[in-house]
């Protein structure tokens, strides 16, 4: 590989750290203080809710702009503005203390409809960075710099609250969101789709992309598949900050810690992967990491301790980054790259759904049944669910490739 490709790689893969660093501490920080502020699980739901769902009306138009623009200098502007958003709240927060739960909640919000592009813009540069085999490494790249951002991010976090306030995290994250946005700089704009910018081509182009996608059988069922394992890690998502400090009476450096834990093991994965890929095809990594989620969701439900709660947590974050990267990499092999966008964005909005059903199921039944036993039955649901549905699912993948292939072929003996 010549030193300009492995510089890009390597700027992109450090803006992606950078920009995931920035929302795990926020992951840190806002749910504890939103906690503190009202002593109430229902509001760690409500406020998950509201932070997800601007993103879903967002993502089919980010996936457009990310065809139009390219990708690169999408990621940088809209990285830049959400570190602006943070400066915006902790300004606020700190001239209106008894507003920190309305204000929290709206930057979340805010965070969440601008992160809908940055996840567009890294999955149209992807394949303009890698092609063939090189597609898999990657994208097991990407996956494992979102896990470890898990370490990174909340040991940052502990080290500011050591000195600071809490409050003083937002303004962290934001000069952390900049950097991220300035390692995109040098990276090239990618292919631009031309566009008049009218109402009716948008939504001709939405209609192309939601048409695609339906048609495509392999993205219908893995879209399926991806909204149950969503709902599920949502939901211990949602409540982990009640389940570690208010379930099992830990301290606030366990809620950190777990996450650091995460972060190092996502570390590991970054030079295991490569490794791995060479002896595992991405399929028999998929079917790995979705049985060892559903185990560790399940233990989750019936844990004890906070040692058995820990340790089901990490394992299954493992498993969700195994589980990934089957299907990151499935999905751009079978779609052209010219309407990666239109159909991503669609795609996405139907795997983010379930992030604020999950919130609102914490919500509605995190105080009456527990969030918990809502966990445990969750669990055992995706399990069954999985268990046929992963099946069909690769299935239908063979089935395009080898479609793929034998148009190739065709056309090649033309």
């Amino acid at each position: 590989m010549s030193t300009r490709p492995r510089l890009h790689r390597g700027l992109f893969g450090c803006g992606v750290l950078l920009g995931i660093v920035a929302e795990q501490m926020m992951l840190f920080a806002v749910p504890l203080l939103i906690f503190q502020d009202t002593k109430e699980v229902s509001a760690l739901g409500f406020a998950y809710a509201i932070e997800w769902l601007p993103a879903l009306l967002a993502y089919p138009f980010a996936g457009l702009l990310a065809d139009r623009d390219g990708g690169a200098r999408l990621f940088r502007f809209v990285t830049a503005g959400r570190g602006v958003v943070l400066i915006g709240a902790l300004i606020g927060c700190l001239a209106a203390p008894s507003l920190l739960t309305p204000i929290l909640m709206t930057s979340g919000a805010l965070l969440s409809l601008l992160m809908a592009p940055v996840r567009m813009s890294v999955e149209k540069v992807v394949p303009q960075l890698a092609k063939g085999t090189e597609l898999a490494k990657i994208q097991g790249l990407v996956q494992s710099m979102e896990v470890s951002a898990m370490a990174v991010g909340p040991a940052l976090a502990m080290l500011g609250v050591a000195f600071l306030d809490k409050i003083w995290l937002l303004g962290g994250a934001a000069l952390v969101f900049l950097a991220a946005a300035a390692c995109w700089l040098p990276l090239p704009r990618g292919l631009r789709t031309p566009s008049t910018g009218k109402a009716r081509e948008t939504f001709a182009e939405l209609r192309l992309g939601w048409s695609i996608l339906r048609h495509t059988k392999p993205l219908v069922l893995l879209a399926s598949l991806n909204f149950s394992i969503n709902l599920v890690f949502s939901t211990v998502l949602s409540a982990n900050a009640a389940l570690v400090t208010g379930v099992f009476k830990a301290p606030e450096s366990t809620f950190a810690l777990l996450n650091i834990c995460v972060g190092v093991l996502g570390i590991v994965n970054l030079l295991l992967i490569p490794f791995t890929l060479r002896f595992v095809g991405v399929r028999t990594l998929g079917i790995f990491g979705l049985s060892l989620l559903c185990v560790c969701l399940i233990s989750i439900g019936w844990a004890t301790s906070m040692l058995l709660y820990g340790a089901a947590f990490v394992a299954a974050m493992l498993g969700v980054t195994y589980f990934n990267v089957f299907n990151r990499t499935q999905r751009i092999r079978v779609l052209p790259q010219e309407h990666l966008g239109k159909v991503m964005g669609p795609f996405y909005l139907l795997n983010m759904l379930a992030l604020p059903l999950a919130g609102l199921l914490v919500a509605g039944f995190g105080s009456s049944l527990g969030p918990q036993r809502l966990v445990a039955i969750l669990a055992i649901l995706l399990t069954v669910f999985g268990a046929i549905m992963l099946p069909l699912t690769i299935r239908a993948f063979s089935r395009a490739f080898a479609a793929q292939e034998k148009t190739l072929v065709g056309a090649n003996a033309e």
